[in-house]
């Protein structure tokens, strides 16, 4: 990797630990009684969308993966399909392993699946903004002789 690459990658990762410490203490100025552990379902909902926001704002503006051939305004539309799709799945995965490893099931089903979701928007997003939603490069870039 080149330099210049590292420190991109260092300032993107930086701006998503800076928007998390910021949905912890922003949103108690604006909301009374607000607090991380009080109204977790709202903070996890409101991190996950600030974090998810700040993804794509960087995928937009680093531009990572710039492809040779122009692609048409159908592909376009598809290639965000597929990627939203990819992200459902994950999220639904993660819920599935987080139940797994002992996260009621039935009683709190909402706040495990919020927590599913923001640890898809911090691990799935990003690849699928740097990847893109194609199997063949995840399977290279994941696997062990890749």
């Amino acid at each position: 990797m080149k330099e210049a690459e590292i420190r991109r990658l260092l300032a993107a990762n930086l701006l998503c630990v800076f928007s998390v410490v910021l949905t912890a203490v922003v949103p108690a100025f604006f909301w009374d009684g607000f607090t991380v552990l009080g109204t977790h379902l709202t903070w996890l909902c409101v991190c996950s969308v600030c974090v998810g926001t700040l993804n794509i704002i960087l995928h937009l503006v680093v531009k990572p993966n710039l492809t040779p051939k122009r692609s048409s305004f159908a592909q376009k539309i598809s290639r965000f399909l597929k990627c939203c799709i990819y992200f459902f799945i994950s999220c639904i995965l993660f819920h599935v392993i987080t139940v797994l490893y002992g996260a009621p099931l039935i009683e709190s089903v909402t706040e495990t699946f919020l927590f599913a979701v923001l640890l898809s928007t911090f691990t799935t997003l990003q690849c699928l903004c740097m990847l893109g939603p194609n199997i063949q490069v995840w399977i290279r870039v994941f696997s062990k002789n890749g």
